[in-house]
């Protein structure tokens, strides 16, 4: 409200409130030389981060410290990494830091956290899209210096586990500023072989000696090769955005080698057991066909085979048996019926029976004659009706009914009264 008075405390407070709110201030790197280097009794560092025009109060708690690899010392260049918060009871804005990094360091890290989070959200860190590493592979291409300790590690190690793999050597240099393009280069040339595996990768060293797998071209290339790709940069603690991109990474380049190629000594293992597995099928089968064959033999049917024949030819005098009964029977039914019929009247002689039947219907005539209405109107009679019902007694005509009279000519209208 315009007239509303505050504590200082409330200031402070809302402010600091305004800062955590504001998502750009949450994490921030903020490069600059360190001044005013001081630990307190309780362990937490203070500091100012300064440069030619401005400085910047920060703090590293206790419990931050244990991801420095130096100890801080004024007048060293330096990347912060932390929030920007208000310290309330002081009044003062101040960078809360949680890691610190060297200046040429800190630049590498941040391009590295960068290129990372960009392209994983393109998806190209996604399993899904991983390839896989082929059992037994025919031959192995290898992307690095053709000098040092990779490429002699590598080759040796496939060698002794698996001497049956040709080995082709893509050299290339693996830093520099002119490595990325040349890796890029031999990942393209390699895809014109006829390879199964991919190697891709080169000894230890510095950030900055590894930096060429960190490159985006190079991360693009091996996401998009169609060799399955195994990354070995370095040692099993430095990560790369290579590792990453990868179809598979290797601690080491040794641990490449034996990701790339099966132990022989394991395949003999695997091809013994399955030769026994095969042997003892088929062992276990002729077992048992030679068991159904012994349990056939032994049936009947093959000791004497005529049978067979003896008992179908039974069951077909049975049935020709049955089909002979069934025959004369059906024959002495329709005789019997025949000469029950040619014994009837009508048969030997119709023409009596014809003649009664037509008296019959005469005199069945004359009743129906006898009972027609009709004949009853023309001896002088007449029928009366009201509504269409005949009137049989004077109680069923009340006055005001149209009673309707029928002659045999004629029907006459009248109003009873």
């Amino acid at each position: 409200m315009e007239n509303e008075t505050y504590t200082v405390s409330q200031i402070n407070a809302y402010l600091n409130k305004m800062l955590k709110r504001d998502p750009n201030l949450r994490i921030v790197y903020v490069k600059g030389e360190i001044s005013n280097y001081s630990v307190s009794p309780t362990g937490h560092s203070y500091f100012t981060l300064k440069d030619e025009k401005s400085q910047l109060s920060a703090v590293m708690f206790k419990g931050r410290k244990h991801n420095l690899k130096f100890e801080p010392e004024n007048g060293m260049k330096v990347i912060v990494k932390g929030k920007i918060e208000v310290y309330e009871v002081g009044g003062k804005y101040q960078l809360q830091a949680s890691r610190i990094t060297e200046d040429g360091i800190g630049n590498l890290h941040i391009a590295f956290e960068q290129l990372k989070k960009k392209l994983d959200k393109e998806g190209l860190f996604d399993d899904a899209h991983k390839k896989e590493i082929p059992k037994y592979p025919k031959r192995i291409g290898v992307v690095t210096a053709r000098t040092g300790a990779a490429i002699r590690d590598i080759i040796t190690t496939i060698k002794r586990r698996y001497p049956y793999c040709e080995v082709l050597v893509f050299s290339t240099l693996v830093q520099g500023d002119m490595a990325a393009p040349q890796i890029v280069r031999q990942i393209k040339n390699a895809q014109q072989y006829d390879i199964d595996t991919l190697i891709v990768g080169r000894g230890g060293g510095s950030i900055e000696d590894l930096w060429p797998f960190n490159e985006e071209i190079v991360a693009r290339e091996i996401y998009s090769c169609k060799i399955p790709v195994i990354s070995a940069v370095g040692h099993e603690i430095d990560v790369t955005i290579s590792d990453y991109v990868a179809d598979k990474r290797a601690a080491t380049p040794t641990a490449a080698a034996e990701i790339a190629v099966p132990d022989i000594k394991d395949v003999k293992y695997k091809l013994n057991q399955l030769n026994l597995r095969i042997n003892k099928n088929i062992n276990d089968k002729l077992k048992e066909n030679r068991l159904k064959i012994d349990n056939i033999s032994k049936k009947q049917v093959l000791k004497s085979p005529e049978s067979i024949y003896e008992i179908k030819q039974m069951h077909l005098d049975n049935v020709i048996g049955k089909l002979n009964y069934a025959s004369k029977n059906i024959i002495s039914q329709n005789r019997n019926r025949l000469i029950k019929t040619e014994s009837k009247s009508i048969l030997k002689n119709p023409d009596e029976v014809i003649r009664a039947k037509r008296e019959i219907f005469l005199r069945n005539t004359d009743k129906l004659k006898i009972l027609n209405p009709l004949l009853t109107l023309k001896r002088g009679y007449s029928i009366a009706k009201v509504d269409d019902k005949v009137v049989s007694s004077a109680k069923d005509v009340k006055s005001g009914d149209q009673l309707d009279i029928e002659f045999d000519d004629g029907t006459v209208n009248t109003k009873v009264i």
